[in-house]
């Protein structure tokens, strides 16, 4: 052998040795370059023992060849085999979870943080709150009998509820693992108030959220973070989706009323504060701009997200429940978040508790916004003229229905110069009153000429029969703006006065034995008393006003408040207790007014004063006068013609 390939050499020339030396380097490139890389071969042997365990189980006639967990009847079916049975289930956790096999299983544990207004419990099954406790705050429960009990109020607190990130990865069952599905390793701070949950994946990667609760506060300061799993991810075009789904709780003694005033709130970068429908089901789909934070706000409280570098797209989405369901709404949020591309973590606050002005406007986010004040002048009104007069009263005085009373006074203080501008106008048209009926007595069934004449007449003397009207139209921001100030603001709730157990819900002074459409199955007693003070200071107010040209107005000035009842029977008390106060300072207004500092008598001689005074031409009475001499011209000749035909 030995001199056969010294004979072979012998007979090859240089270049033949050359171009053999070649192809053997080719043939060895060839083979490295072309070779499975160890990655690849685990992830084969993985596939290749997964098709068995398929083939097995089929051969078995099981109904799910791969289920996402072991059945009861195959874990009976393997116990005799521990080392098949163990074999089994790490390949059907990395079928389902892929890289995070290791968190795919265990058993849930809860733990939680507080402070001294709050409780939060976590559990480990998906590293997400489980429920938080509000210690300064109950929600109350009624029986069949109407008996009140309080209980610990609670938000977050539904098993239906959903706080999970969905990690793209290249080998998990759909391309996608759902934290919610996940059991995650805890570890606490007590020294810092924090918990972290961390899920761990295969080579020491990992997906973590921490949890650092605040002092004095509602606040949790969060973190998410995913660490050495670059090879395992799939591309994230918006980020790390994270889909909050909360089933709003029914919280309020008034629970149509508090179905009004629940939404989710959001804040575009750059933009104002917006909400999706408050009475309807609605979808908010915002792909090109950043969401700075979304809120899940109830009548009085609140979970709110805020993210340190905005989201990067966000959809959200409000339904609404069955009329007998436990829930009230509920709020799907799909927020993605600024992980990828090299951006391996984000931080978040998240503030879950009530809905306290001064608190979420800390935050310098326009979070307070979502106390539904109103928008436009009303909001503005009830933010910063309301709230801090408020404010300031309840400091030093304890009562609410008190806080009321004086808020009453102090508006119909700062009212009163158009309050007086009112009565007097009314004085001057009660002086007018016996020269009118004169007109009357004078020209008869003519309508329309009493009413021109009337007019020439007002005009002659100087009064202006809307001016009246003007001061009242001028009070209706402050009157809209209290409309939505007390069911809005917290500190009504739960505050009692007199009969009134709760401020911010309807008031009962009885309970009826039926329902009434529209009206309810009981009587707000705030409500009765409004209607009854405004009949009186109508009548007393417009006695002495002449209503003969326009008579359905003498009945429909006192139909309104009986048709009102109906509305403020289930509106907040403590809008129908400041509504009767008002009517008590009003009939006290006018009765002082117009008996006490307003002179009659010096009204009837500047009436005469004014008619000697020469008149300038034009003006808008002037016109007024000219179109209704016109109409009345049409008008007879109309009635020529017919006695013509």
């Amino acid at each position: 052998m030995r001199k056969f390939w010294q004979n072979a050499f012998k007979y090859m020339d240089k270049n033949s040795l050359i171009g053999f030396g070649l192809i053997f380097m080719l043939l060895m490139a060839w083979s490295y370059f072309t070779s499975p890389t160890p990655e690849e071969v685990r992830q084969k042997a993985v596939r290749d023992s997964i098709q068995q365990v398929q083939d097995s189980l089929a051969n078995e006639k099981l109904a799910d060849p791969l289920p996402p967990e072991t059945t009861e009847e195959t874990e009976t079916e393997l116990t005799a085999d521990p080392v098949a049975n163990d074999s089994l289930r790490n390949l059907r956790l990395y079928a389902q979870f892929g890289a995070f096999s290791p968190s795919g299983a265990g058993e849930e544990q809860l733990d939680s943080l507080e402070n001294d207004l709050m409780r939060v419990v976590f559990t480990s099954k998906g590293g997400r709150i489980k429920e938080v406790l509000l210690k300064n705050y109950f929600k109350s429960t009624f029986d069949k009998e109407h008996n009140e009990t309080k209980i610990p109020l609670k938000l977050l607190e539904d098993e239906k509820n959903e706080f999970s990130y969905e990690i793209p990865l290249k080998e998990a069952a759909g391309g996608v693992v759902n934290t919610e599905d996940l059991y995650f390793t805890l570890s606490k701070d007590a020294t810092a108030n924090s918990i972290a949950f961390r899920a761990q994946a295969e080579g020491g990667a990992y997906f973590e959220q921490r949890y650092t609760l605040n002092p004095d506060n509602y606040e949790l300061e969060y973190e998410v973070k995913l660490e050495g799993l670059d090879r395992s991810l799939r591309e994230m075009d918006k980020g790390l989706r994270l889909k909050w789904v909360n089933f709003l709780d029914r919280i309020e003694f008034n629970t149509d009323y508090e179905r009004n005033y629940s939404s989710v709130y959001y804040k575009v970068v750059d933009d104002d504060p917006d909400h999706c429908s408050c009475t309807g089901e609605d979808t908010e789909n915002i792909d090109d701009e950043k969401v700075q934070w979304v809120a899940n706000s109830n009548q009085f409280f609140n979970s709110t997200l805020i993210g340190n570098v905005p989201f990067n797209s966000a959809k959200l989405n409000i339904g609404l429940t069955d009329e007998n369901s436990e829930d009230l709404k509920v709020i799907i949020s799909e927020l993605d978040l600024p992980i990828g591309r090299g951006q391996s973590s984000a931080g978040m606050k998240f503030y879950i508790g009530p809905n306290e002005f001064d608190r979420l406007a800390a935050y310098d986010a326009s979070v307070q916004y979502i106390i539904p004040y109103g928008s436009s002048v009303f909001g503005t009104v009830n933010r910063w003229i309301i709230r801090p007069v408020f404010n300031v009263l309840s400091s030093f005085i304890g009562n609410m229905g008190i806080v009321i009373l004086v808020l009453t006074f102090l508006v119909k203080l700062v009212l009163y110069p158009l309050t007086y501008r009112m009565l007097y106008s009314q004085s001057k048209m009660g002086a007018m009153k016996p020269r009118i009926a004169a007109l009357k007595e004078k020209l008869g069934d003519d309508q329309q000429a009493v009413q021109m004449e009337t007019m020439k007449l007002y005009r002659e003397f100087g009064v202006n029969p809307l001016g009246g009207c003007l001061p009242i139209v001028l009070q209706m921001p402050i009157w809209f703006a209290l409309y939505r100030f007390f069911p809005a603001s917290i500190e009504f709730r739960q505050a009692s006065f007199l009969w009134a157990t709760d401020l911010s819900s309807f008031d009962v002074i009885t309970y009826l034995p039926f329902n009434i459409p529209f009206y309810g199955e009981h009587v707000s007693l705030f409500t009765l008393l409004w209607a009854v003070t405004t009949v009186i200071y109508t009548y007393y107010n417009t006695r002495h006003m002449d209503m003969s040209v326009n008579p359905a107005m003498k009945y429909m000035q006192y139909f309104m408040p009986i048709m009102f009842l109906f509305f403020f029977n289930n509106f907040a008390s403590g809008l129908s207790c400041y509504l009767f106060f008002s009517n008590m300072f009003n009939i006290l207004q006018t009765v002082v007014t117009k008996n006490y500092i307003i002179n009659q008598d010096k009204i009837k001689d500047e009436l005469e004063a004014y008619r000697k005074k020469p008149k300038k031409k034009g003006g808008f009475g002037q016109r007024l006068e000219a179109a209704m001499r016109e109409a009345q011209r049409q008008q007879e000749e109309r009635n020529g013609k017919k006695k013509k035909k």
